[in-house]
Protein backbone atom coordinates (compact mmCIF):
# COMPACT_ATOMS: atom_id res chain seq x y z
CA UNK A 1 0.00 0.00 0.00
CA UNK A 2 3.03 2.27 0.07
CA UNK A 3 6.29 2.33 -1.09
CA UNK A 4 9.46 3.03 1.00
CA UNK A 5 12.26 5.02 -0.87
CA UNK A 6 15.10 3.13 -1.95
CA UNK A 7 18.05 5.04 0.25
CA UNK A 8 15.59 3.72 3.45
CA UNK A 9 17.04 0.57 5.12
CA UNK A 10 17.32 1.42 9.14
CA UNK A 11 13.86 2.51 10.61
CA UNK A 12 14.42 4.48 14.02
CA UNK A 13 10.83 3.58 16.54
CA UNK A 14 10.07 5.73 18.90
CA UNK A 15 6.98 5.71 20.83
CA UNK A 16 5.00 9.40 21.85
CA UNK A 17 1.78 8.06 22.73
CA UNK A 18 3.17 8.39 26.37
CA UNK A 19 1.43 11.03 28.88
CA UNK A 20 3.27 13.85 30.79
CA UNK A 21 3.26 13.20 34.89
CA UNK A 22 1.34 16.42 35.02
CA UNK A 23 -1.50 14.94 32.95
CA UNK A 24 -1.63 11.51 34.20
CA UNK A 25 -4.61 12.54 36.24
CA UNK A 26 -6.68 12.82 33.37
CA UNK A 27 -5.73 10.02 32.00
CA UNK A 28 -6.48 7.73 34.99
CA UNK A 29 -9.86 9.14 35.10
CA UNK A 30 -10.40 8.08 31.41
CA UNK A 31 -9.15 4.71 32.41
CA UNK A 32 -11.43 4.04 34.64
CA UNK A 33 -14.39 4.93 32.53
CA UNK A 34 -14.02 2.98 29.51
CA UNK A 35 -12.45 0.06 31.77
CA UNK A 36 -8.57 0.45 30.98
CA UNK A 37 -6.11 -0.70 33.53
CA UNK A 38 -4.30 2.34 34.66
CA UNK A 39 -0.84 2.70 33.33
CA UNK A 40 -1.69 -0.27 30.69
CA UNK A 41 -1.39 1.78 27.55
CA UNK A 42 2.24 2.40 28.41
CA UNK A 43 3.19 -1.33 27.87
CA UNK A 44 0.88 -2.06 25.73
CA UNK A 45 2.17 0.85 23.14
CA UNK A 46 5.78 -0.57 23.63
CA UNK A 47 4.23 -4.08 22.77
CA UNK A 48 2.68 -2.25 19.16
CA UNK A 49 6.21 -0.98 18.57
CA UNK A 50 7.71 -4.77 19.40
CA UNK A 51 4.92 -6.08 16.67
CA UNK A 52 6.54 -3.90 13.66
CA UNK A 53 9.75 -4.51 15.06
CA UNK A 54 9.57 -8.38 14.84
CA UNK A 55 7.62 -7.85 11.54
CA UNK A 56 10.42 -6.02 9.16
CA UNK A 57 13.41 -7.49 11.07
CA UNK A 58 15.31 -8.14 8.65
CA UNK A 59 12.66 -8.56 5.19
CA UNK A 60 15.07 -7.15 1.89
CA UNK A 61 17.73 -5.65 4.34
CA UNK A 62 15.16 -3.46 6.47
CA UNK A 63 17.00 -3.21 9.95
CA UNK A 64 14.29 -1.67 12.51
CA UNK A 65 16.39 0.51 15.40
CA UNK A 66 15.73 1.50 18.79
CA UNK A 67 17.56 4.20 19.64
CA UNK A 68 18.87 5.00 22.71
CA UNK A 69 15.31 7.94 23.18
CA UNK A 70 12.71 5.54 22.63
CA UNK A 71 9.97 7.52 24.30
CA UNK A 72 8.76 10.91 23.87
CA UNK A 73 5.48 12.61 25.04
CA UNK A 74 2.38 12.79 23.42
CA UNK A 75 -1.33 13.32 24.51
CA UNK A 76 -1.58 10.12 26.28
CA UNK A 77 -5.23 9.83 24.60
CA UNK A 78 -6.39 9.68 20.62
CA UNK A 79 -6.00 13.26 20.18
CA UNK A 80 -3.20 13.87 16.91
CA UNK A 81 -0.01 15.59 18.26
CA UNK A 82 1.40 18.39 16.00
CA UNK A 83 4.53 17.28 13.61
CA UNK A 84 7.57 16.75 15.45
CA UNK A 85 9.82 19.11 14.92
CA UNK A 86 12.61 18.17 11.87
CA UNK A 87 15.89 18.97 14.15
CA UNK A 88 14.65 16.56 16.64
CA UNK A 89 13.85 13.80 13.71
CA UNK A 90 17.14 14.96 12.65
CA UNK A 91 18.84 14.34 15.64
CA UNK A 92 17.23 10.84 16.49
CA UNK A 93 18.07 9.66 13.35
CA UNK A 94 21.72 10.52 13.39
CA UNK A 95 22.59 9.35 16.79
CA UNK A 96 20.82 5.97 15.84
CA UNK A 97 22.44 5.55 12.39
CA UNK A 98 18.94 5.63 10.87
CA UNK A 99 17.54 6.79 7.79
CA UNK A 100 13.91 7.27 8.89
CA UNK A 101 11.74 7.94 12.01
CA UNK A 102 8.86 6.09 12.81
CA UNK A 103 6.63 7.09 15.11
CA UNK A 104 3.78 6.08 17.43
CA UNK A 105 1.92 9.08 17.69
CA UNK A 106 -0.67 8.10 19.88
CA UNK A 107 -2.23 4.89 21.46
CA UNK A 108 -5.47 4.23 23.20
CA UNK A 109 -7.23 0.95 24.13
CA UNK A 110 -10.52 0.22 25.42
CA UNK A 111 -12.50 -2.84 26.27
CA UNK A 112 -16.29 -3.74 24.85
CA UNK A 113 -18.26 -6.77 26.64
CA UNK A 114 -20.08 -9.24 23.72
CA UNK A 115 -22.94 -10.79 24.87
CA UNK A 116 -22.53 -14.45 24.63
CA UNK A 117 -24.91 -16.68 22.37
CA UNK A 118 -27.26 -13.68 20.83
CA UNK A 119 -28.02 -15.66 17.70
CA UNK A 120 -29.45 -18.17 20.25
CA UNK A 121 -31.51 -15.33 21.83
CA UNK A 122 -32.53 -14.33 18.42
CA UNK A 123 -33.93 -17.75 17.33
CA UNK A 124 -35.67 -17.48 20.61
CA UNK A 125 -37.62 -14.19 20.09
CA UNK A 126 -38.08 -16.09 16.41
CA UNK A 127 -39.64 -19.20 17.30
CA UNK A 128 -42.27 -16.77 19.89
CA UNK A 129 -40.29 -16.93 23.20
CA UNK A 130 -38.10 -14.33 25.54
CA UNK A 131 -34.69 -13.47 25.45
CA UNK A 132 -33.12 -15.03 28.10
CA UNK A 133 -30.93 -13.10 30.84
CA UNK A 134 -27.16 -13.80 29.40
CA UNK A 135 -23.58 -12.95 31.31
CA UNK A 136 -21.31 -11.82 28.78
CA UNK A 137 -18.61 -14.19 28.61
CA UNK A 138 -16.51 -12.75 25.61
CA UNK A 139 -14.20 -9.42 25.87
CA UNK A 140 -13.32 -7.23 22.37
CA UNK A 141 -10.09 -5.51 23.24
CA UNK A 142 -9.86 -2.65 20.64
CA UNK A 143 -6.50 -0.46 20.01
CA UNK A 144 -6.40 2.93 18.55
CA UNK A 145 -3.05 3.66 17.23
CA UNK A 146 -1.76 6.34 14.80
CA UNK A 147 1.82 6.24 13.05
CA UNK A 148 3.94 8.41 11.12
CA UNK A 149 6.97 7.89 9.48
CA UNK A 150 9.43 11.00 9.20
CA UNK A 151 12.13 11.09 6.64
CA UNK A 152 14.46 13.71 7.79
CA UNK A 153 16.90 13.75 4.64
CA UNK A 154 14.01 15.78 2.39
CA UNK A 155 12.08 16.57 5.80
CA UNK A 156 8.92 14.92 4.45
CA UNK A 157 6.51 12.90 5.48
CA UNK A 158 6.42 9.12 4.21
CA UNK A 159 3.44 8.27 5.45
CA UNK A 160 0.50 8.69 7.99
CA UNK A 161 -1.76 6.53 9.24
CA UNK A 162 -4.46 5.33 11.66
CA UNK A 163 -6.02 2.52 12.26
CA UNK A 164 -8.16 0.54 15.30
CA UNK A 165 -7.45 -2.56 15.60
CA UNK A 166 -9.98 -5.68 17.24
CA UNK A 167 -9.03 -9.07 18.82
CA UNK A 168 -11.85 -10.65 20.85
CA UNK A 169 -11.21 -12.71 24.18
CA UNK A 170 -12.66 -15.02 26.93
CA UNK A 171 -13.40 -13.16 29.30
CA UNK A 172 -12.31 -14.15 33.14
CA UNK A 173 -13.21 -14.12 36.76
CA UNK A 174 -16.79 -15.07 38.69
CA UNK A 175 -18.85 -13.01 35.97
CA UNK A 176 -17.07 -13.31 33.11
CA UNK A 177 -16.25 -9.43 32.68
CA UNK A 178 -12.79 -9.06 32.96
CA UNK A 179 -10.12 -9.53 30.00
CA UNK A 180 -7.43 -11.92 30.60
CA UNK A 181 -4.04 -10.31 30.97
CA UNK A 182 -2.58 -11.11 27.87
CA UNK A 183 -5.41 -9.31 25.92
CA UNK A 184 -4.31 -5.82 25.74
CA UNK A 185 -0.53 -6.66 24.88
CA UNK A 186 -1.45 -9.29 22.19
CA UNK A 187 -3.95 -6.75 20.32
CA UNK A 188 -1.51 -4.26 20.56
CA UNK A 189 1.29 -6.41 19.00
CA UNK A 190 -0.69 -7.14 16.44
CA UNK A 191 -2.07 -4.07 15.29
CA UNK A 192 1.85 -3.10 15.11
CA UNK A 193 1.94 -5.77 12.66
CA UNK A 194 -0.86 -4.89 10.84
CA UNK A 195 0.42 -1.02 10.29
CA UNK A 196 3.81 -2.18 9.10
CA UNK A 197 2.18 -4.85 6.52
CA UNK A 198 1.16 -1.61 4.57
CA UNK A 199 5.24 -1.74 3.32
CA UNK A 200 5.39 -5.10 2.75
CA UNK A 201 4.45 -7.52 -0.42
CA UNK A 202 1.48 -9.17 0.16
CA UNK A 203 -0.23 -12.09 -2.26
CA UNK A 204 -3.09 -12.80 -3.51
CA UNK A 205 -4.73 -15.83 -5.69
CA UNK A 206 -6.77 -14.56 -8.98
CA UNK A 207 -8.43 -17.65 -11.26
CA UNK A 208 -7.66 -17.96 -15.15
CA UNK A 209 -9.51 -20.60 -17.09
CA UNK A 210 -7.80 -22.54 -19.81
CA UNK A 211 -9.45 -25.35 -22.22
CA UNK A 212 -8.58 -29.03 -21.57
CA UNK A 213 -10.58 -30.50 -24.57
CA UNK A 214 -10.39 -29.52 -28.22
CA UNK A 215 -12.58 -31.10 -31.21
CA UNK A 216 -11.81 -33.77 -33.85
CA UNK A 217 -7.46 -34.72 -34.04
CA UNK A 218 -6.79 -31.67 -31.46
CA UNK A 219 -8.23 -33.40 -28.69
CA UNK A 220 -5.48 -35.64 -27.73
CA UNK A 221 -3.16 -32.10 -28.32
CA UNK A 222 -5.34 -30.57 -26.09
CA UNK A 223 -5.09 -33.31 -22.65
CA UNK A 224 -1.38 -33.42 -23.39
CA UNK A 225 -0.34 -29.19 -23.40
CA UNK A 226 -3.02 -29.14 -20.04
CA UNK A 227 -1.03 -32.34 -18.28
CA UNK A 228 1.95 -30.46 -18.89
CA UNK A 229 0.56 -26.99 -17.72
CA UNK A 230 -0.64 -29.31 -14.48
CA UNK A 231 3.19 -29.84 -14.01
CA UNK A 232 4.35 -26.15 -14.68
CA UNK A 233 5.87 -27.87 -17.73
CA UNK A 234 4.49 -24.27 -19.20
CA UNK A 235 6.91 -24.18 -22.29
CA UNK A 236 6.14 -27.79 -24.16
CA UNK A 237 2.63 -26.76 -23.23
CA UNK A 238 2.95 -23.48 -25.22
CA UNK A 239 4.54 -25.68 -28.24
CA UNK A 240 1.84 -27.44 -27.96
CA UNK A 241 -0.86 -24.84 -28.00
CA UNK A 242 0.90 -23.31 -30.89
CA UNK A 243 0.79 -25.85 -33.12
CA UNK A 244 -3.29 -25.86 -32.64
CA UNK A 245 -3.34 -22.17 -33.16
CA UNK A 246 -2.29 -22.91 -36.73
CA UNK A 247 -4.72 -25.74 -36.75
CA UNK A 248 -7.40 -24.77 -39.52
CA UNK A 249 -10.81 -25.28 -37.30
CA UNK A 250 -10.98 -21.97 -35.90
CA UNK A 251 -12.63 -23.59 -32.54
CA UNK A 252 -9.81 -24.96 -31.40
CA UNK A 253 -7.37 -21.88 -32.63
CA UNK A 254 -9.42 -19.59 -30.55
CA UNK A 255 -9.28 -21.83 -27.56
CA UNK A 256 -5.67 -22.66 -28.14
CA UNK A 257 -4.97 -18.98 -28.25
CA UNK A 258 -6.68 -18.52 -24.59
CA UNK A 259 -4.56 -21.04 -23.39
CA UNK A 260 -1.29 -19.75 -24.75
CA UNK A 261 -1.92 -16.16 -23.35
CA UNK A 262 -2.73 -17.91 -19.78
CA UNK A 263 0.72 -19.58 -20.02
CA UNK A 264 2.04 -16.04 -20.77
CA UNK A 265 0.98 -14.60 -17.63
CA UNK A 266 1.94 -17.22 -15.94
CA UNK A 267 5.19 -17.00 -17.24
CA UNK A 268 4.99 -13.22 -16.67
CA UNK A 269 4.98 -11.81 -19.71
CA UNK A 270 1.36 -9.29 -19.99
CA UNK A 271 2.09 -8.23 -23.16
CA UNK A 272 2.31 -11.66 -24.86
CA UNK A 273 -0.40 -12.76 -22.54
CA UNK A 274 -2.99 -9.78 -23.91
CA UNK A 275 -1.50 -10.12 -27.62
CA UNK A 276 -3.13 -13.73 -27.47
CA UNK A 277 -6.50 -13.30 -25.53
CA UNK A 278 -6.98 -10.66 -27.94
CA UNK A 279 -6.17 -12.95 -30.79
CA UNK A 280 -8.40 -15.46 -29.63
CA UNK A 281 -11.58 -13.09 -30.18
CA UNK A 282 -10.33 -10.86 -33.12
CA UNK A 283 -9.40 -13.46 -35.37
CA UNK A 284 -11.72 -16.64 -33.93
CA UNK A 285 -14.32 -14.76 -31.90
CA UNK A 286 -13.48 -16.86 -29.16
CA UNK A 287 -15.23 -14.69 -26.18
CA UNK A 288 -13.38 -15.81 -23.20
CA UNK A 289 -10.33 -14.35 -25.17
CA UNK A 290 -12.16 -10.90 -24.96
CA UNK A 291 -13.14 -11.19 -21.36
CA UNK A 292 -9.91 -12.25 -20.40
CA UNK A 293 -8.16 -9.43 -22.62
CA UNK A 294 -10.07 -6.44 -20.27
CA UNK A 295 -8.78 -8.63 -17.25
CA UNK A 296 -5.32 -8.13 -18.51
CA UNK A 297 -5.66 -4.42 -19.72
CA UNK A 298 -7.08 -4.14 -16.19
CA UNK A 299 -3.96 -5.71 -14.14
CA UNK A 300 -1.51 -3.90 -16.77
CA UNK A 301 -3.21 -0.57 -15.68
CA UNK A 302 -2.20 -1.35 -12.03
CA UNK A 303 1.12 -2.55 -12.92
Amino acid sequence: MVYLPDHIQKIALVNRSLVKKEDRQHKVIESVATGEIAGSDRLASDECLKGVFDRINGYRGIIPIIPQNTRLYGSGTRETPELLDWKIVKDICDSSGSDALLVLETFDSNSDLIIKTVANQVVNVINGGTAKPSVPSQIRMNVFSFWRLYDPSNMKIIDQYQSTHYLTFNGVGTNYTLAPPVALPRTAYDAGQEYIERFLPSYYTVRRDMYKRGKGSAKRQFKAGFRRAEMANWQDALDIWKEIANNRRRKNAGRACLNIAVAYEVLGNTDKALEWAKKSYQDYNNKSGRDYAKVLIRRKELE
